[in-house]
């Protein structure tokens, strides 16, 4: 009996929608406008994409959902969840307290409950401290009824994780909130890593709702399939992994496109310049996966540490608005209103659609040219196309032009051709790359770790045998089928500050979906 997928993707203007055979050809692909309540526009793309295909609903065995919701909740400090905060480093740490230098609004959202207590470990993996648990009791007497999760942070938990453990266990028998534990959101870097550790606490209320949402939509509509969300790395995790590691879905939707670039083009290694209706994400594919990034994130004015895809955002796309003559390119955009005020639409908006329209560059079908002064749209097409040039040859690798795979709903609005580019590549269904990428299946797990090993061959080889066990199991947990997953890539790199016997592990392992 054939299998099939719906991928969907929610960005700011569009939620893009796929359905996908058992050789992952697409079937059929829709667009529609991302509503106010994101729950809405999902349900609506998944009726409109299965009414598309003619397929059976039954027929569905995997739902996967990309979405910027819990990058949204962030940026728009709402929906977020109370938060306390428990780092483990007194007394070496209280120097700097928890949540410093995060924007007020953001603190007054999660709430501002933190404790330092006793606890943590030297980079060699001597303790600071031992943990008192009548402390940890203590602090969670003072939050009880007040917040909806809690962080634990201990001083270098990645090399240790057995204080952070113990919290844990103490904090869920007094609350019964779910934890989250830095030693396995973030790397080395205390401050960095407590704050992915605090948003990812704060969002697991933010995507449970969200979760809650998909699931109900797929029953209601007699959808069996086994729903997973897009990572930061451009794979999945099932539904129960993503609410324990909310914030991984953030990157994802760059992630998405950049994979869905690589199944429809062909292509392995090349640019892809996502062009939505509000930005233009310009991404590095790498032997089929997006390159990810060698630096720390801010995130909402927060700096983090976690995995995240080495993209870059440039205020470009459909609903962009073109002022001064056609000299001004945005930032604003329109968004998801393009359809009702654009020119093209009967608006009374001049967008980069109707700049792309105007000049013959573009065409929609039952549409006319908009009426846009012939200076302005040259003026205008001018700019888009030194805009695009411009982004493009910030990413490239070296001064030779490169191949570039054009995605995203706001294509329309890119020329033919641009300087720097070797070869431009527009695949079939190339609107709908980025709910592409959110349908591959692809399961990975990555862990990050520092052992103190022996200066032998032997020692070295157990710790890696050792990251590497952990990133097989974080792959299984995430929902790979077991018999698939292979480990594809270990990265060991010396520890600073060390006295040379410790080594930082990076590994990360991928499977098919289970």
């Amino acid at each position: 009996m054939a299998a099939y997928r719906i991928g969907i993707d929610v960005g700011g203007t569009n939620t893009d929608a796929v359905v996908l055979d058992e050789n992952l050809a697409v079937v059929a692909s829709v667009k529609r406008p991302t509503t106010a309540d994101t729950g809405d526009g999902v349900a609506d793309a998944i009726d409109a994409v299965i009414s598309a295909s003619g397929i059976d609903p039954a027929l569905v065995s995997h739902a996967m959902l990309g979405t910027t919701h819990c990058t949204n909740a962030i940026v728009e400090r709402r929906g977020l969840g109370r938060v306390g905060v428990l780092r483990l480093g007194a007394p070496a740490t209280t120097a700097v307290p928890p949540l410093e230098g995060w924007p007020d609004d953001l603190r007054r959202a999660i709430g501002e409950h933190v404790h330092v207590l006793s606890g943590g470990f030297e980079v060699d993996g001597r303790r600071l401290a031992e943990i008192d648990d009548d402390a940890v009791r203590a602090a969670c007497d003072s939050m009880r009824d007040r917040v909806d999760a809690v962080a634990v942070v201990g001083v270098f938990s990645p090399v240790d994780e057995s204080q952070e453990q113990r919290v844990a266990a103490i904090v869920e028998h007094e609350l019964g909130v779910p934890v989250s534990r830095s030693s396995r959101i973030g790397s080395l870097g205390l401050l960095e890593r407590e704050n992915a550790t605090v948003l990812n606490a704060a969002l697991m209320q933010t995507l449970k709702q969200m979760a809650t949402g998909f699931v109900a939509a797929l029953r209601a509509r007699g959808i069996p399939a086994t729903p997973y969300f897009g990572q930061n790395d451009g794979t999945l995790m099932q539904l129960e992994y993503a609410l324990e590691f909310p914030v991984l879905t953030i990157g994802c939707g760059p992630t998405n496109s950049i994979r869905g670039a690589a199944h429809l083009s062909g292509a392995s290694d090349a640019l892809v310049v996502d062009i939505g209706g509000t930005t233009t994400d310009v991404g590095v594919l790498v032997g089929g996966f997006p390159r990810q990034s060698a630096h720390a994130v801010e995130i909402g004015g927060i700096r983090t540490n976690f995995r995240m895809p080495d993209v870059l955002s440039v205020g470009l796309g459909g609903g962009t608005i073109v002022r001064d003559g056609g000299s001004a390119l945005g930032p604003d955009s329109v968004g998801y209103r393009l359809p009702q005020e654009g020119l093209a639409f009967g608006g009374g908006t001049l967008t980069a659609t109707d700049i792309a329209l105007s000049v013959g560059a573009a065409r929609i079908d039952g549409l006319a040219s908009p009426a846009v002064d012939g200076e302005v749209a040259q003026t205008a097409w001018q700019g888009i196309r030194s805009l695009l040039e411009d982004t493009i040859d910030r990413m490239k690798p070296s001064a030779a032009a490169v191949p570039v795979i054009l995605v995203g709903g706001g294509g329309i609005i890119a020329p033919d051709e641009l300087d720097g580019v070797s070869d431009l590549i527009r695949p079939d269904h190339f609107g709908a790359a980025n709910a592409v990428g959110a349908a591959l299946g692809d399961v990975a797990g990555q862990v990050e770790k520092i052992y103190r090993v022996e200066a032998t061959e032997s020692g070295r080889r157990a710790a890696r045998d050792d990251a590497a066990r952990d990133a097989v199991e974080r792959a299984r947990l995430a929902g790979a089928a077991p018999s698939t997953i292979e480990v594809v890539a270990i990265e060991e790199l010396p520890a600073a500050y060390s006295d040379g016997q410790q080594v930082l592990i990076r590994a990360r392992a991928v499977g098919r979906l289970s």
